[in-house]
């Protein structure tokens, strides 16, 4: 589905490049700023730097003098708004909005969804979020609910996009299957471990009792490779070592 991000009077070029950053990483690339503060935002310095690389989104954002030039082919609104509108559409939290909506746009046939994001300064007008379909409001800690503007835009753009289904799991790089070693190679760690038990004085040779049996189940049960064999044999030669220092 079509979705665009709208900016409205944004006071603060920094905040544009976060947002156009904010949208890419969740993979949207719409932006379309009302009336900013400087008419060459999208090419400033700060706007540029706060992007870290989403050029692209910039590239293709548009710059328009009215909230109507703003909306077109979009049909369903949404408002970013932390205070409820007294006659102003439903107040929902993202998640309890979005997911139900874009279940059923398809079939309803929605050809474009918007979030719109008000001022830095004075937030959404009313006469707005009145045009709205909905206001989305972020669940923030009672006491201090105000985001920046570029970090509402990350929350608004994850919240859809998982709406959306998210996106597929990054596959791990496959690693190179490990050869398990074979119980020759073994029988011959054990040996070793045997002698180095002995040298430490942990295993007497003369009442042995059961612990060699049971370390041989141990290791079998762990499924050892050959990498691991070698690291085994290391420690057991660093016990004899240290017991033969020790003397």
């Amino acid at each position: 589905m079509r979705t665009r991000f709208i900016l409205i009077q944004t006071s603060h070029a920094g905040n544009v490049g976060a947002a156009a950053r904010a949208m890419k990483t969740m993979g949207f690339d719409e932006l379309v700023l009302v009336a900013p503060r400087w008419d060459n935002v999208l090419r400033r310095e700060e706007t540029i730097q706060r992007a870290s690389g989403a050029l692209d989104v910039l590239d293709r954002a548009r710059i328009v003098a009215t909230l109507d030039e703003a909306l077109d082919g979009i049909t369903h609104l949404c408002a970013t708004a932390m205070v409820p509108r007294d006659f102003g559409p439903p107040t929902r939290a993202p998640r309890e909005h979005l997911p139900a909506f874009a279940a059923g746009a398809a079939a309803a046939g929605e050809a474009g969804v918007g979030f719109l994001f008000g001022s830095e300064r004075f937030g959404m007008q009313n006469e707005d979020v009145y045009r709205c379909h909905v206001a989305l409001r972020i669940p923030t800690h009672p006491q201090f609910g105000s985001l920046n503007l570029g970090a509402a835009v990350q929350v608004i753009a994850y919240e859809w996009r998982l709406a959306l289904g998210g996106f597929d799991a990054v596959p791990a790089p496959a690693a190179a299957a490990a050869r398990r070693a074979d119980t020759q190679q073994v029988a011959g760690m054990l040996e070793h471990w045997e002698r180095s038990l002995v040298d430490i004085g942990f295993l007497d040779p003369a009442a042995p009792k059961k612990l060699m049996p049971r370390l041989q189940q141990l290791f079998h049960r762990a499924q050892l490779t050959e990498e691991e064999i070698h690291i085994l044999r290391g420690v057991a030669k660093a016990m004899s070592a240290a017991a033969g220092a020790s003397r």
